[in-house]
């Protein structure tokens, strides 16, 4: 896909919000304190939409072809800061998060600049991975699948509870490939490098990673997300076959 800004660009942003018959700027709404949005922000905020419809319009047909019903489109909220969701009052420290209450997905518009310079994961398909994701757990919610992990947690220790949830995010990243499959079927999207741009956003965000960074050491027990090798290979999973029953994390080993 490029560089947001600069390979991609503001004309081919145009043109893929027509080919997918939208208008970028309703699919996403800001907040936060300030409210005039910067170049970069503004740029962000375009994109955003665009993957958002990207994967709106593959889900639509995912749904209608395996399920034969509708798809419900999720909101993405780029916020600064902190942002008050249905799920309660989030801080960027968060990280992006999807709200199964509001059926909304929410992203610091910051998380993006620290995924390129803190985390080491540059590029725009990094970015788009990250929403992908995001949307796996749209899906996940309207398949009533995270509810039913939220209701086996309960009567979990909080171990095994961490266990379902690595599950359930590693689902998301499996869903968030077999996005990034179809749409390089229909729109033939990918440039040279976007799908380890996707690879490295994945293995940037595992837990050992992460824990690594924080505190040095790792603490499997606590891991809610996946290691960076098992977030790359659900990805890796998703997009070699795009298919959403490929993306079976509850069954078996990891």
């Amino acid at each position: 896909m490029g560089v947001v800004g600069g390979g991609i660009g503001a004309v081919l942003l145009a043109l893929l919000a027509l080919a997918l018959g939208v208008d970028p700027s309703g699919l996403v709404q800001t907040t936060g304190p300030t409210p005039m949005a910067t170049a970069a922000e503004d740029s962000a905020a375009q994109f955003a939409s665009v993957v958002l419809a990207d994967t709106e319009e593959v889900w639509q047909e995912i749904f209608a072809r395996e399920l034969g019903q509708a798809y419900d489109v999720p909101t993405l909220i780029l916020f600064s800061g902190a942002v008050q969701s249905a799920c309660g009052y989030a801080q960027a420290a968060v990280g992006p998060f999807y709200c199964p209450v509001d059926g909304n997905v929410y992203i610091d518009l910051a998380f993006f600049e620290e995924l390129q310079e803190r985390l080491g994961a540059p590029g725009d398909f990094a970015r788009a991975y990250v929403i992908a994701h995001e949307v796996g757990h749209h899906v996940q919610n309207l398949l009533g699948l995270s509810e039913a992990v939220r209701s086996q947690q309960a009567r979990l220790s909080a171990p095994e509870g961490n266990a379902l949830s690595v599950r359930l995010e590693l689902q998301a990243d499996c869903f968030a490939g077999v996005w990034a499959n179809q749409a390089e079927a229909r729109w033939r999207i990918l440039e040279p490098g976007d799908v380890e741009e996707a690879l490295g956003a994945a293995s940037a965000v595992g837990d050992d990673q992460l824990q690594l960074r924080a505190r040095g050491y790792v603490v499997p027990e606590s891991f809610t997300h996946g290691t960076s090798a098992e977030r790359v290979s659900w990805f890796e999973r998703g997009f070699r076959t795009g298919d959403p029953a490929a993306c079976d994390t509850f069954s078996g080993a990891l």
